[in-house]
């Protein structure tokens, strides 16, 4: 068995970008960014002014106050830029271009106008009020980097720059096949002993939010005709195979022996962890193979801890495990032999580990909004020690 960390720096250590395209600003959110965006102009473009009031050269205010200054026209945003006349002021609107001899502005509050003229008595300084062209970013300077996921803001950002396009990474193409008898759609009529099929549909989701197209075909019987036959097929149009169950050393356990008759090769099958053991990594040309255990909380969590990343950086984008510490709120005990990811519940007071750890417990995932990470070597731990957590949403 492969230990964690060397299990996933295996399965990262050679992924690619898969390619890029240039997407509309609208289309950008959630892409993973391929190329940097530098500022072809400084931010701001212009000296403007920061609130609605008068321009004025602060040079022009000498001696003691109050001082009172000729109002001579305005300056609105959008408006061609204005000039400042010597020894005089200028109606200013927020966001307007400050205009040429002034270097600062007097707010509205501060002021009287009264007669064709402003007074004042406070004290006026040269930058006052001003938002300065380049204050933000110079001409040249790097505003957004690639391999970061681009959110709102970022894509405001790129407007504000006059982007109307960004380079995004292409989305990974993923193929999620799962395998079983006993498997049956929800809502579907089967025996008693049917089960309906919820590990693929989960996994679909985690994917999608990780930036993938999902094809998600019908699950496949224990045959293992028909399995060679499906997963060739599969593995001629996709990024990432997933397969869900069918991975371990049992009688119907053939996935293993299907994707090798297929032309894959195998890289390892067992991975130092709890749940989740069966874990079959790989690859057939191009295409990446991950092979998922069946067991639903082993099947979610181990694409998780091993599929969301290879997708991350099959776009370019590099993710660290997000550890954090915190105390645990009930004694925690394990065989040792394994590292454990447990369920658990997050409050600012600690961690709470979930009653039933068994990894067919859908329940307890559905739950949990954390894992407690307990090393191989530990038999646990009690009440009120400090642990190391992980979020299940910043995975």
């Amino acid at each position: 068995m492969l230990p964690f960390e060397e299990a996933r720096a295996r399965i990262l250590q050679d992924a690619q970008l898969l390619g890029s395209e240039r997407v509309s600003l609208r289309q950008a959110a959630g892409r993973v960014l391929a190329e940097d965006v530098r500022a072809s102009t400084p931010l701001p473009r212009f000296d403007y002014s920061a609130m609605d009031g008068y321009a004025l050269s602060a040079a022009s205010v000498t001696g003691d106050g109050p001082w009172s200054l000729p109002l001579r026209g305005e300056s609105r945003a959008g408006a061609p830029l204005a000039r400042l006349e010597p020894n005089g002021i200028c109606r200013i609107f927020t966001g307007a271009a400050l205009p040429a001899g002034a270097d600062a502005v007097l707010a509205t509050e501060d002021a009287l106008e009264r007669d064709g003229r402003v007074e004042f008595s406070w004290v006026v300084k040269a930058g006052q009020h001003v938002r300065r062209r380049g204050e933000d970013l110079a001409e040249g300077a790097l505003a957004l980097e690639a391999g970061m996921l681009l959110g709102a803001y970022h894509v405001s950002l790129a407007a504000a720059l006059d982007r109307p396009e960004l380079l995004v990474a292409r989305r990974p193409r993923v193929t999620i096949v799962g395998t079983g008898d006993e498997l049956r759609a929800p809502g579907e009529p089967g025996p008693v002993t049917s089960i309906p099929e919820s590990n693929g549909l989960g996994i679909a989701v985690l994917a999608e939010s990780a930036g993938a197209r999902v094809q998600l075909p019908p699950r496949i019987a224990d045959d293992a005709a028909t399995l060679r036959e499906r997963l060739a097929q599969a593995l001629r149009d996709t990024d990432l195979l997933v397969t869900i169950g069918g991975v371990s050393v049992g009688r119907y356990d053939l996935v293993r022996p299907a994707l090798e008759a297929a032309g894959a090769s195998l890289d390892f099958w067992k991975v130092q962890i709890k749940p989740g053991k069966p874990l079959v990594h790989g690859r057939c040309g191009n295409t990446r193979i991950l092979g998922l255990p069946g067991n639903p909380v082993s099947a979610q969590l181990t694409f998780s801890l091993f599929g969301l990343p290879l997708l991350r950086a099959l776009q370019g984008q590099r993710s660290p495990l997000p550890y954090e510490s915190a105390v645990l709120l009930a004694e925690l005990r394990q065989k040792p032999g394994r590292l454990g990811f447990y369920r658990a519940r997050w409050s600012p007071e600690g961690v709470l580990p979930i009653d039933n750890q068994a990894s067919g417990n859908v329940l307890s995932l559905a739950h949990a909004d954390a894992l407690v990470l307990v090393p191989a070597d530990s038999a646990g731990y009690d009440a009120g020690e400090r642990v190391q957590i992980l979020r299940l949403g910043a995975l």
